[in-house]
């Protein structure tokens, strides 16, 4: 029996992006837009009634990032595959991540309102 083909993969087309300079100059980019499935996966209510207020809260914070980060440049070093972007947010001190927080809130009102 003879084996078929694979189709190439068309390559997808990479999302509009914008780019965010904090006061240290370090960019943070990230996606102009995001699928509707993932809209309505980040809009959804946790899944547990054990989680707390402020859990729930945390992991909508990070999910927002994992799916808006495109890149994270700190310090002159790049930052683009998504787990080192995670990890790099969740190390970060408070200060950083309140930036990350305002820049994406501006960002989901600018581009995606109905996460906002």
């Amino acid at each position: 029996m003879a084996k078929r083909r694979k189709q190439p993969r068309r390559p997808r087309e990479k999302a509009p992006t914008v780019a965010y300079t904090d006061p240290e100059g370090n960019v943070l980019v990230l996606r102009e837009q995001l699928s509707a499935a993932t809209i309505a996966k980040l809009g959804e209510a946790p899944a547990s009634h054990a989680a707390s207020l402020e859990d729930a809260w945390a992991r909508r914070e990070e999910a927002l990032f994992e799916r808006l980060a495109v890149s994270w440049e700190i310090a002159g070093l790049p930052l683009e595959d998504q787990k080192m972007l995670l990890g790099r947010y969740r190390m970060s001190d408070a200060d950083t991540r309140a930036w990350v927080r305002r820049t994406i809130a501006t960002h989901l009102e600018r581009h995606i309102p109905e996460l906002a």
